[in-house]
């Protein structure tokens, strides 16, 4: 499926975005290790969440799927061994996490992906998995995934993390609190902290402590007790950085994003952009299922460039294609750094993101670990016929898209599929807000 994105001069309404795809990822694996029954509402009905939800039905959960609305039956459930290999699509988080619980619960399984997952690095997580005493082995460090159930999951184990990664984190914390033992995961850079968030709201107990500039997520051996029987999922903030660049960089543009998770491990691309000068208002901040969620108004802005902090990269990290997208329409350069983690996502982004700005006319130098951008306020697309690779990257096709609306000609953006990984109605949403998007 090939899109076709043309130039406009207006967006205004008002819109929600669909549920947050690592959150919903995740409610589907804990809520399944609860006793009593869930209901789960803004489910993202998402591919990615959708492989993880029938591998967590393969493996004994039972869950039923009304639209948008999960029940998870804890009632009699009985966790075993799958029949066949799991399918976890283009799912990293999936399948990364599941690799987590599986270990804990002393399962055995092969943990499957398509070809862009099975590229990806899986010895980050496996390898302490390991060590933790889980059997696992990968195919030469990346999928497909073999676990034979553990050796026993030690008790009281520290694990310093090599890298900033809150699914590795999330792995190890799941096969602790599967296997009832107590852990210690130091991270040197925050990481987004839903799973925490989520055992803690369902009576788990994940502390959190700051020392010498390193974080101390201690998971004690409490079982999660709480009776909560609903569980709403925030609203994504990385699908709705999109609508918000949208927003920033039309001639004309008033948008109102409900229901927003604004986790502080999430959000920072808000800083960022107000940073480049963007209006943007966070309101109605609350509190929903321990996490945090507000309401977003954005309007359209003159952009400037800025040096993006590297202490802020992996909180940003899944939003640095759209950011590079506000960069190419801000005035100066903007400047990228530290974000080499983006070469092992879906795609190479880093790689992807440099052949696009390429292609629509952006100035820019492509780093090792980064990108630095030369932009223009007054820039719009001139060029005919611009054709965009997605790289069957969600990421990448909805961030060119948005350029598009910057296109006195349009862009056309390849294989868009791979849209519904995150954002199955991303096409719709922004046309009743006032684009002009369109299959050819």
């Amino acid at each position: 499926m090939n899109i076709l994105s043309k130039n406009i001069t207006k967006l205004e309404g008002l819109c929600q975005c669909p549920g947050d795809k690592s959150i919903s990822q995740r409610i589907v694996m804990i809520g399944s290790l609860m006793q009593s029954d869930i209901k789960v509402d803004n489910f993202l009905m998402g591919a990615d969440p959708i492989s993880t939800l029938k591998s967590m039905i393969a493996i004994g959960a039972s869950i039923e799927v009304d639209g948008n609305n999960v029940l998870i039956k804890n009632k009699n459930k009985n966790f075993k061994d799958p029949e066949s290999s799991l399918d976890l699509g283009n799912s990293g988080t999936g399948m990364r996490l599941m690799m987590g619980l599986i270990s804990g619960l002393n399962l055995k399984a092969q943990l499957n992906g398509d070809e862009s997952l099975s590229k990806r690095p899986m010895l980050r997580v496996s390898d302490p998995l390991s060590e933790l005493g889980a059997l696992v082995s990968t195919t030469n460090g990346t999928a497909p995934i073999r676990i034979n159930g553990n050796q026993g999951i030690i008790d009281n184990w520290t694990y310093e993390m090599p890298i900033a990664s809150a699914q590795v984190k999330s792995a190890l914390l799941l096969t602790a609190l599967t296997a009832k033992k107590n852990i210690t995961i130091v991270e040197g850079k925050y990481t987004r902290d839903h799973t925490e968030r989520m055992i803690n709201y369902f009576g788990g107990r994940v502390n959190s402590i700051n020392r010498e500039s390193k974080n101390y997520i201690t998971l004690s051996n409490k079982s999660m007790d709480k009776e909560h029987s609903d569980y709403i999922v925030a609203g994504d903030f990385s699908s709705s950085a999109f609508i918000i660049v949208a927003a920033l960089i039309s001639d004309q543009a008033d948008i109102l994003i409900k229901n927003v998770g604004i986790n502080e491990t999430r959000s920072g691309l808000v800083n960022v952009l107000k940073e480049m000068n963007g209006d943007i208002q966070v309101l109605n901040k609350r509190n929903q299922c321990n996490e945090e969620v507000a309401d977003i108004r954005v309007r359209s802005s003159k952009l400037k460039g800025i040096e993006v902090p590297s202490w802020v990269i992996p909180n940003i990290i899944d939003e640095i294609p759209i950011l590079s997208i506000a960069a190419s329409f801000a005035d100066g350069k903007t400047s990228i750094k530290d974000a080499k983690e983006l070469r092992v996502k879906e795609s190479d982004r880093l790689q992807a993101t440099s052949d696009g700005l390429s292609k629509i006319g952006v100035q820019h130098k492509q780093l090792d670990d980064g990108i630095e951008i030369y932009g223009n306020s007054e820039f719009f697309i001139d060029k005919e016929n611009i054709i965009i690779n997605s790289y069957d990257d969600h990421r990448i096709a909805m961030s060119f898209l948005v350029a598009g609306m910057k296109s006195y000609n349009g862009i056309t953006v390849k294989d868009c599929e791979n849209i519904k990984t995150s954002f199955p109605n991303f096409i719709e949403l922004m046309n009743n807000l006032g684009g002009d998007l369109y299959e050819v």
